[in-house]
């Protein structure tokens, strides 16, 4: 129990049966703090201000200011606090603006106990804290046929031109006889792709058999590239641009 690092998290949720819930769950989790409840996104991003916790767990459909907009804000204002979405939403037009805005996990409100904590963990390690749900929804997403990708949503600021190249071909970056976009090398969309897949810079190092600071290296050098601001940007990116871990 010594020596246990705390994470300190905030819930967000204006369903107040459900957002009491969360609560009491992760009151039985250990590591974890809670530090405050919001019943909507500007409650949410008041008392992130307030009480600077490590991981929001984010609702996404709520009054006065949904989570989408909350969690980019958070982000914008409060980088070092970490969003994990928690909705019952698993579509498209919930799951890519959320990415998009800075939240590096998305889970569903059927996750148990154990998979919340461990998407806390991985937010907080600087992994991606994906549902098994949302990376299969992801992957189909990245599989389907190249129209289907276009429609992610918004590009994140920074990534028109990168956008353009990679649709002018007619086939999604990163697929075999393609450039990588936005100048990447091999190696760095490599890595990109690996980001998508949700592995930490640990797990890149030990798949590609680099160093961690090789790894990090190769992950500064794309986010210039590519303007995204975090992981779950990269992520986003990766899957518009058909991006994955896997040899080319």
């Amino acid at each position: 129990m010594t020596g246990l690092a705390v994470t300190r998290v905030l819930v967000a949720d204006d369903q107040t049966v459900v957002r009491e819930g969360i609560v009491m769950l992760l009151g039985l989790l250990p590591g974890i703090e809670v530090v405050g409840a919001a019943a909507d996104g500007e409650e949410a991003v008041a008392l992130v201000a307030r009480h600077r916790p490590d991981v929001v767990l984010m609702d996404l459909r709520m009054p006065r200011c949904d989570g989408v907009e909350a969690t980019r804000r958070i982000r914008a204002g409060y980088p070092g606090t970490e969003v994990v979405v928690l909705t019952t939403y698993a579509d498209d037009e919930s799951l890519f603006p959320a990415l998009q805005a800075g939240a590096r996990g998305y889970l569903t409100k059927d996750a148990g106990g154990e998979e919340i904590a461990r998407a806390i963990a991985d937010v907080r390690s600087g992994a991606a804290g994906l549902s098994p749900q949302v990376q299969l929804r992801l992957l189909e997403r990245l599989s389907g046929e190249p129209g289907a990708v276009g429609a992610v949503g918004p590009v994140p600021t920074g990534q028109s031109s990168g956008q353009s190249s990679g649709q002018s071909s007619g086939q999604s970056s990163g697929r075999a006889g393609a450039e990588p976009p936005d100048g990447l090398t091999a190696r760095e969309a490599e890595v990109l792709g690996l980001i998508a897949e949700g592995l930490s810079n640990s797990e890149i190092a030990r798949r590609l058999y680099v160093s961690p600071a090789t790894v990090k290296t190769h992950i500064n050098n794309l986010f210039a590239k590519t303007g995204v601001r975090d992981r779950a940007q990269a992520v986003a990116y990766a899957f518009r641009n058909g991006i994955t871990g896997s040899p080319q």
